[in-house]
């Protein structure tokens, strides 16, 4: 039986940014049946919570994203789960 990755995905740290507008994590999701590539910045706000401002992509070809922010962003809340 094959592994179903509908409405998974997964972020890496990028290794190779250059400056602040690359993402810090970059990777892919597949959400209902149409993968995207996945880009997180890590921010902190007034008060100095951390949390992850992230936007996808629709995938054209396999070259990853340029880097450059995406034209929008989803912010999560909570740092809670993830492990940094």
């Amino acid at each position: 039986m094959d592994y179903d990755n509908t409405n998974r995905g997964v972020l890496f740290r990028n290794d190779k940014k250059q400056n602040d507008k690359q993402p810090d994590y970059k990777g892919s999701i597949n959400v209902e049946g149409e993968d995207r590539w996945l880009s997180a910045w890590l921010k902190e706000d007034k008060n100095g919570q951390k949390y992850l401002s992230i936007s996808s992509q629709a995938k054209q070809g396999e070259a990853s994203p340029s880097g450059a922010r995406p034209r929008q962003a989803e912010t999560v809340s909570s740092m809670e789960d993830i492990p940094f």
